[in-house]
């Protein structure tokens, strides 16, 4: 819908058990800044993006569905960072198979988060040459 006003992503707010895990987590492992941090939640950063973690009992794992956060990373700082991650023993939700260089991470939580090389313009590319089923490009 054109129009709407919308701009763009403002943040995403992610709940957590264990705040201080998930705090150290984005911080140490994702290199993310933090900006505030509270009992209940804290706000951490990294580019444009604001992220907000906030301490939620109600938590529950997302495991068996393909919802995800996808992270951007040159290509240049990828091996390096997917070794650090791999040899900090973070789990890996699934393999990679598509375009690009992504490594497929949980956080303390079980949100699931994707580093990945490449953007919109490079899958559009791919799946141009393998188009997936029904596909329609505009």
């Amino acid at each position: 819908m054109s129009g709407s006003g919308l701009t763009g992503l403002s943040h995403i707010t992610l709940s957590t058990q264990q705040l201080d895990h998930s705090f150290q987590f984005y911080t140490q492992q994702l290199g993310f800044t933090p900006r505030a941090r509270w009992d209940q939640g804290a706000y951490l950063v990294l580019g444009d993006l604001w992220l907000c973690l906030s301490l939620d009992e109600h938590r529950q794992s997302n495991q068996k569905e393909y919802t995800h956060i996808a992270f951007s990373i040159d290509r240049n700082h990828f091996d390096a960072l997917a070794k650090q991650l791999i040899d900090a023993d973070i789990p890996q939700w699934k393999q990679n198979s598509s375009e690009g260089q992504s490594l497929y991470i949980l956080d303390p939580d079980e949100h699931k988060l994707e580093i990945h090389v490449g953007d919109l313009d490079s899958r559009l590319a791919a799946i141009a040459k393998k188009p997936y089923q029904g596909l329609e490009l505009f």
